[in-house]
C-alpha cells in the first residue's frame, strides 16, 4: 500500500489537552469560573490573544488547590484520547522517541505521562506551588510554556538530544508555533477543530482517534511488532486514500 507520507520519524511530540486528553485541564480545575476560563483559554487557542495575557489570570481566578491539581491527573488518564495509550506504546516499541509539551500544569501532565510510559525528563509543562495548607501559592512564571512562543523555545532547548526527524502533533495555536522547530506539524482535530491550525498543518486528523499518528510516524510502513498491526491498519484506514504527502517536510 503506497505510504500516505514520505518518511519515518524518529520523534513524535504531543500536545496534551484536546491531543492526548480530550478535556482541557484549566477548564476542569476552573469549577466556578468555567465560563470566563473557557473563553480565555479558546481565545488563547485560535490565536486571538497571546498566552501570557491569559496565563496569571485564569490561575488568580481559580486558585486550584493541591488535592484539585491531583485529581485532575486521574481526570486526564480517565479522559485519554482514542488509542493514544497504544500509539505511544507502539511507538516506544518502534524505537519512537515520544515526549510531551504542553502550556498544562505539571502535576497532572506527568501523571498522564506516566501512565503512558513516557519519563518524566521528557516531559515539558508549567510547574505550580501551593502552601504547606495545599492552597495555591502560584506558578512558574519563567516558564516559556506561559507565554507565547514557549513551544518553539523549548523545542528549541531540546534540540540537541531530539531524535530527528521530528513530528509534533497538537490541536492549538500554541501548537503551531512549535511548526519552525519540528520536521512536520499534524493538526490534531479529533476533539476540537480550529481553522488557522488547520490551515498551517501538514496533516489534519479530524477522526477522534490517535490511531493515525502511528502511520504517519512509520512512513505508512507496517510496525515488526503484530501486535499493532490492528492499530496500523485502522490509522491508515483513518487517514484515507486522499490523505496529503507531507510535501513540506524539510
Amino acid at each position: 500500500m503506497p505510504s500516505p507520507v514520505g518518511r519515518r520519524f524518529a520523534s513524535v511530540i504531543f500536545d496534551c489537552d484536546s491531543t492526548l486528553t480530550s478535556i482541557e485541564g484549566i477548564e476542569v480545575l476552573a469549577v466556578h469560573h468555567r465560563d470566563e476560563v473557557a473563553r480565555l483559554t479558546e481565545a488563547a487557542m485560535r490565536g486571538e490573544v497571546p498566552l501570557e495575557e491569559v496565563y496569571a489570570r485564569r490561575l488568580a481566578m481559580i486558585r486550584p488547590t493541591r488535592d484539585a491539581v491531583t485529581a485532575l491527573g486521574a481526570r486526564y488518564v480517565e479522559t485519554l484520547v482514542v488509542d493514544a495509550r497504544d500509539v505511544v506504546a507502539a511507538l516506544a516499541g518502534e524505537g519512537i522517541a515520544v515526549r510531551i509539551v504542553s502550556g498544562g500544569l505539571r502535576p497532572p501532565v506527568l501523571a498522564l505521562a506516566r501512565a503512558l510510559g513516557i519519563p518524566d525528563d521528557d516531559v515539558a509543562a508549567v510547574d505550580i506551588a501551593f502552601d504547606e495548607r495545599g492552597a495555591y501559592a502560584g506558578f512558574d512564571a519563567s516558564s516559556p510554556l506561559a507565554r507565547t512562543g514557549g513551544k518553539g523555545a523549548t523545542l528549541e532547548a531540546w534540540s540537541d538530544s531530539l531524535a530527528r526527524p521530528a513530528m509534533f502533533v497538537g490541536d492549538g495555536a500554541t501548537d503551531l508555533e512549535a511548526r519552525p522547530f519540528v520536521d512536520a506539524f499534524v493538526a490534531f482535530a479529533g476533539v476540537v477543530e480550529r481553522p488557522a491550525v488547520i490551515a498551517a498543518a501538514d496533516v489534519v486528523l479530524r477522526a477522534p482517534s490517535l490511531a493515525p499518528v502511528l502511520a504517519l510516524a512509520l512512513g505508512g510502513e507496517p510496525p515488526a511488532s503484530a501486535q499493532y498491526l490492528d492499530l496500523f491498519h485502522r490509522g491508515l484506514a483513518l487517514l484515507g486514500a486522499s490523505a496529503p504527502t507531507l510535501e513540506r517536510v524539510r
